[in-house]
């Protein structure tokens, strides 16, 4: 057990030199940052759960996920109008391997419609439908490791955290991988915030109820704890590095999950 934490400490000392040099380097030349959460910053992703938050019309994201066993996930998003947002992803195991890779058995799909701006007392309010899970695919009950979210609804809303804003969200979804028969709704809850200019973090915890009801269920009935600590580089680039199931939820896996994600905002 020691291996994996000196590696992860180590991981995370190297992210916050970076970020600490660039900001040094950069300083002079960058205006003064204000709480508005634009670009990169303004997630639609947590980790592996989503927030209310949409692509404005003509914006899209380009993200790719490095997970264990040589994973690797690509995924676009398009802001098709301010409310409409609708996304694709692929990806394998063993692509950063030796072996041959095993592909996803087929592209999925991510489609939002914001429903409810954010108020000043009310959240913002965004339904939805995402068929895309996360690590490998498990062929024996048609699932992914981390189960899709499936249809869902979400609301987030922002308060002010000293200089920055932190963002706080909450949902429940019902997915569509059911062959290990346990069918039940889920629940998730998340907050975001900035740390400083360049480093933020995220921080979830899915319930996983539609995962501890059999014994061909992943969970132990913990749930998922997953953290991620983020170079927010730039407006339109973030780098994550995320620490998941820290809550040992999963059956026969006793080390944390560790994965890199990038993401790219532009508009066209």
């Amino acid at each position: 057990m020691t291996r994996p934490f000196v590696s992860i400490l180590l991981a995370l000392s190297l992210i916050l030199g970076a970020a600490t040099l660039s900001a040094q380097t950069r300083r002079e030349s960058k205006p003064k940052p204000t709480p508005a959460r634009t670009g990169a910053w303004q997630p639609i992703m947590l980790i592996d759960c989503p927030t209310a938050g949409t692509l404005q019309r003509g914006s899209f994201t380009a993200v790719v996920r490095a997970y264990p066993n040589g994973g690797v996930l690509a995924a676009t998003d398009i802001g098709m109008s301010n409310r409409l947002m609708i996304g694709v992803s692929y990806g394998a195991e063993g692509i950063i391997a030796e072996d041959k890779p095993v592909w996803n058995p087929r592209v999925e799909f991510d489609l939002r419609l914001s429903l409810i701006d954010e108020g000043l007392v009310f959240p913002a309010i965004t339904t939805g439908f995402c068929s895309q899970g996360y690590g490998g695919y498990i062929d024996s009950t048609k699932r992914y490791a981390f189960k899709s979210k499936g249809f869902f609804v979400v609301g987030s809303k922002n308060y002010p955290f000293y200089s920055w804003q932190m963002g706080l969200h909450g949902g429940v979804n019902y997915s569509m991988e059911q062959e290990d028969d346990d069918t039940n709704m889920d629940f998730f809850v998340g907050m975001d915030t900035r740390l400083n200019e360049d480093v933020g973090l995220v921080v979830e915890y899915d319930f996983a109820t539609n995962d501890n009801r059999h014994d061909s269920s992943v969970g132990r009935g913990r749930g998922y704890l997953n953290i991620g600590l983020q170079w927010i580089y730039s407006d339109n680039l973030v780098m994550d590095l995320i620490l998941k199931n820290l809550a040992n939820n999963r059956k026969g896996v006793s080390d944390i999950w560790r994965e890199l994600r990038v993401t790219y905002v532009q508009h066209f």
